[in-house]
């Protein structure tokens, strides 16, 4: 079905409205292709104002859940027709929205909160779409993962997202290896259920820093508590309140971080005249850094000699 004669489709003969504060309001048609569209991560009233536009106006609304989805659009009185689109169905419904799309239907992706391809399967969709040569367009909004950042008082100029970490203990602790020296404010997901086994881990793995856990962020009982991570593990581990979603956002290794190549000069100025241990003592007195891995660096220049 071409833009054209998708007026000949009855589904597309719906109304293409959304209610707003008592008002029923009319959206634009919308180009195809797909619309990648933010949704609140708790409070419905957290969407912004091309987002309803785009629901009401897209001929199809590809979600995760959409009992989920079905509530944001009630709210908002907006009738789009929806498919389930989700880690279990992807393989299977990706073909079939590349149709829609080749077809010159806009469609919509939605995740169940938030923005969409944040630990979900949109990014295949989304590459699937570019490489037809369909366009794909941001519509942003809400992000728990800035929404944490935002509340965490933590520094913001750099942070890694992590996500999930692994169920596994070993692949956990592998990837809790990783943080070790990363300099940037670290972000990640956990569920409720987890979340005593996930901050017991990371306060064992990694030195003392701040951690900021965010809980049901934007939602009734909404909860940002900072503290150190051994204290976290500590309060987790009693009776704390587990329900709901957890963002965890840690602080890097140290404030000030001093990047690789300022390691890298000052190593060199101090091997030319002290040992190996001298100058590993120099610099790590002189930045904090940790001796594992300024060691690991004076290594790596002596065998680059």
């Amino acid at each position: 079905m071409s833009p054209d004669n998708r007026s000949n489709d009855p589904a597309s003969n719906r109304p293409r409205t959304y209610a707003l504060a008592g008002q029923i309001l009319h959206a634009d048609s919308l180009a195809p292709g797909l619309y990648v569209v933010a949704t609140p991560i708790g409070n419905l009233g957290d969407i912004t104002l091309r987002a309803l536009e785009t629901l009401a106006a897209a001929e199809l609304v590809a979600c995760e859940d959409t009992r989920v989805t079905q509530k944001l659009l009630e709210r908002y009185q907006i009738r789009t027709a929806m498919i389930p689109y989700h880690d279990h169905n992807a393989a299977a419904a990706r073909p079939a929205i590349l149709r829609r799309l080749s077809a010159g239907i806009p469609v919509a992706l939605v995740a169940d909160a938030g923005t969409p391809l944040i630990s979900d399967p949109g990014f295949k969709l989304v590459r699937a779409a570019q490489a037809a040569g369909h366009r794909v367009f941001a519509i942003p909004g809400a992000s728990s993962v800035l929404a944490a950042l935002c509340v965490a008082g933590l520094p913001t100029d750099r942070f890694y997202f992590a996500g999930f970490l692994p169920a596994k203990p070993s692949a956990r602790a592998a990837r809790i290896a990783e943080f070790a020296n990363l300099q940037a404010t670290i972000v990640l997901f956990e569920a409720g259920s987890r979340i005593a086994e996930t901050l017991g881990d990371l306060a064992e793995r990694l030195e003392a820093r701040e951690a900021v856990i965010c809980r049901e962020l934007t939602k009734l009982h909404e909860e940002v508590r900072p503290g150190l991570l051994a204290e976290q593990a500590a309060h987790y581990a009693g009776n704390a309140e587990r329900r709901g979603e957890f963002v965890i956002v840690i602080a890097p290794s140290r404030d000030a971080p001093v990047e690789a190549v300022d390691i890298d000069a000052m190593l060199r100025s101090a091997l030319t005249n002290s040992s190996t241990k001298e100058a590993v003592d120099a610099v790590v007195g002189a930045t904090g850094e940790s001796r594992r891995y300024v060691y690991r660096r004076a290594i790596a220049l002596k065998n680059a000699e």
